[in-house]
């Protein structure tokens, strides 16, 4: 038997031994061997595996009528049975088998990495600067506590929060190093005051000089809340409240420059929203008078919820009538301040038109 021999896939030969030709397809591609008529189909796969790299024992031949042929080949079988059939060659060259082979190795070993990193997950590092972790927990609002007694406490809780976590107010309260006992609601109903010239309503209140600050955080329905960044301007006022008491000019300077400090760095912009759902305050509210307070109160004991006074003599320092010139906002605080204790001093004094009895003088 001649040795097979393998010729291009235009079928030319120069051997006259070469009487059996097999033609197949190997990935589209036509191809052509040429054999003696003695060589059998281990000689065809073993040419295949020459000139193709496709080894012997991942070749497969799909040949109709005859089936799947695939390794062991038979050296039985004489390729005269395989000639003018129409062949297709299946299998993966070397090359791609070793590609493949690494691939599967590549992932194997990374897959054992991710198993051990689990099972041994390395020590987080934390890279929040311990000095201003220790400011945040030193300079903030060590409680919050909503009325219970109103509707929905929670969603007045999460304001509170919302305030706290400020971005804003943090950075003001860690400069200014302001620290508040308990951070509050007020019941809008104790603070609010209306006579034939109209109503005035307290929007905040500083106890102490940061023992208890109360904010305005409910419309006097209790049917909505009040808008975000007019109640964080309250207590922007509120925490000026820690250094001066009075409404003088340097408190009023204070306060503006907390604002500012506030808005600079609120790099959230606020927003509109509050635990989901949406806050709001009637159009006609704007149109009484408010008055932020009347200045930091002193002494006495604080119950929550419990409507103190908006003015005393004895808890309550008042305005300076020195201040130099007030702006707008200033001014509109101040007459609303006046007014409010006009309201209050009114209410609490005895009629000096009658005597204890109650008969006309």
């Amino acid at each position: 038997m001649a040795k097979p021999q393998m010729h291009d896939e235009h079928g030319i030969s120069h051997d006259d031994d070469a009487v059996v030709n097999i033609n197949f397809t190997y990935r589209s591609k036509q191809h052509s061997l040429h054999f003696d008529d003695s060589a059998t189909l281990a000689h065809l796969c073993a040419a295949i595996q020459d000139d193709l790299s496709v080894p012997i024992e991942n070749q497969k031949l799909l040949v109709p009528k005859v089936g799947t042929l695939k390794h062991p080949f038979s050296e039985d079988m004489s390729l005269k049975q395989l000639e003018g059939r129409k062949i297709t060659l299946m299998g993966t060259p070397n090359d791609e088998i070793t590609a493949l082979n690494r691939a599967s190795a590549a992932a194997t070993a990374r897959q054992a990495h991710l198993v051990a990193a689990r099972r041994n997950p390395p020590k987080l590092i934390s890279r929040r600067d311990p000095a201003r972790a220790h400011e945040d927990s030193t300079y903030t609002f060590m409680q919050l506590r909503p009325l219970p007694n109103l509707p929905h406490p929670g969603r007045s809780l999460a304001f509170l929060e919302r305030l706290k976590a400020d971005p804003g107010i943090k950075a003001a309260m860690r400069k200014h190093k302001f620290s508040v006992g308990l951070l509050t609601e007020m019941d809008p109903l104790s603070y609010t005051e209306s006579n034939h010239e109209g109503t005035t309503r307290i929007l905040g209140l500083n106890r102490n000089k940061g023992e208890v600050i109360e904010l305005r955080l409910r419309t006097d329905a209790y049917d909505g809340y009040r808008d975000y960044k007019t109640i964080r301007n309250t207590l922007c006022h509120e925490l000026a409240h820690n250094v001066h008491s009075p409404h003088d000019r340097n408190f009023w300077d204070l306060c503006h420059q907390i604002e500012r400090e506030v808005a600079k760095a609120d790099w959230k912009s606020g927003g509109r929203n509050v635990a989901g759902s949406d806050f709001y305050e009637p159009a006609d509210v704007e149109s009484d008078e408010i008055a932020y307070d009347h200045g930091g109160w002193t002494g006495g004991e604080f119950v929550l919820g419990g409507g103190t006074p908006a003015s005393s003599s004895s808890n309550v320092r008042g305005t300076n009538s020195g201040n130099n010139a007030l702006n707008r906002r200033e001014i509109i605080a101040k007459a609303a301040e006046e007014r409010m204790k006009r309201m209050t001093e009114t209410r609490r004094s005895p009629d000096r038109s009658s005597d204890g009895s109650g008969s006309a003088k």
